[in-house]
Order: structure tokens, then C-alpha cells, then sequence
């Protein structure tokens, strides 16, 4: 696999990855579709009591977290994280890891504060591409009354329809 744009290359290798996960298998494949895509730091938790300590001392540049874990779940560890004042690095960008895809998971994800929500299993290309996102076009960090984290992303209303876009052939023109 073509890993990375050049344009990119040097922000994902000098990146520092935390992964936190319980289960040790799923860290090692996570680990290893990092290091496959370039990244050369990559750290592991193996719960979030000890991802909290890992963020506290390595302070990350990424932190993929994984929802289900015990003692101090995904969502829990974000809480935290996302507290300015309490937290020290509030500001390090999380990519949350689930093997639910059910859309309250996706929002609450959002209203925490994370950057990026991948169902697993996981890509080696969806992987790159949120670090990408999260690393080279950041969102800036907000305060919108209790909620801190990334800029929400601009949606349309429900009431504005979107324009169909007819699919263009190779000569440029609609098909």
C-alpha cells in the first residue's frame, strides 16, 4: 500500500500514537496498521486508567481510543480528557474505535468531544485518513457551553435539500 501523500509524509511518521485498548490483540492490529501507514511512535495502554496516565506523560499527538473497556470506558476517559482546568493536555485529539456503529454511539462520541469515530474493523485507509484530518487540517478547540472539544463540523439543516450531483462521464459531461 501506497502509505501516505508526501505532503503528509513527515507530520504522520513524526506523529506520537496512544493506543488504548483492553484487548492486547486488537492494540497489536492497530499498532501494526499504524506502522504501516508510516507512523513510527506508537504507544499502547491496555485500559484507561492507564490511558490517562500514558496521556498525562507521553502527551500524545493522537490518542485512538476504544470504547469498550473496563474500570474506565472510551467514553469516560473522554469525559475527563475533555476538562480543561482539570485535565492537563484537554486538547489532544482522540479518534474513538467501536465495534458499534449504532448512530447514539456516533453522537455521544461527537458531544464528548471526539475528533474521529471508526467501526470497527478497521481500515488501514480509514485509519490514515483521520490522522490526516486530525494532523495536517485541525479543528480548532471549542467551548460551546458544557461541551469542549474539536470545532463541530458545519451541517445543513433538515429542512435545506442538497443539489444532486449527476455523475460526470470522462469527457467532463453528466452521464
Amino acid at each position: 500500500m501506497q502509505a501516505i501523500n508526501s505532503a503528509y509524509e513527515g507530520i504522520i511518521q513524526s506523529a506520537d500514537v496512544l493506543v488504548v485498548d483492553d484487548n492486547q490483540f486488537m492494540r497489536k492490529l492497530v499498532r501494526n496498521l499504524l506502522v504501516n501507514v508510516g507512523v513510527k511512535n506508537v504507544h499502547e495502554a491496555g485500559d484507561g486508567i492507564a490511558g490517562l496516565e500514558a496521556i498525562r506523560n507521553l502527551s500524545p499527538d493522537v490518542v485512538v481510543l476504544d470504547w469498550e473497556m473496563p474500570f474506565l470506558n472510551g467514553a469516560e476517559l473522554v469525559r475527563i480528557v475533555r476538562s480543561p482546568g482539570v485535565f492537563p493536555i484537554p486538547d489532544v485529539p482522540i479518534i474513538m474505535l467501536s465495534g458499534h456503529g449504532e448512530r447514539w454511539r456516533v453522537v455521544e462520541a461527537a458531544r464528548l468531544g471526539v475528533n474521529e469515530y471508526l467501526r470497527k474493523p478497521i481500515s488501514a485507509r480509514a485509519l490514515l485518513d483521520r490522522l490526516v484530518t486530525i494532523l495536517a487540517k485541525p479543528r480548532p478547540m471549542v467551548q460551546l457551553g458544557n461541551y469542549y472539544g474539536p470545532e463541530p463540523r458545519k451541517q445543513f439543516p433538515e429542512s435545506v435539500e442538497r443539489p444532486i450531483k449527476a455523475p460526470m462521464g470522462e469527457t467532463g459531461l453528466p452521464v
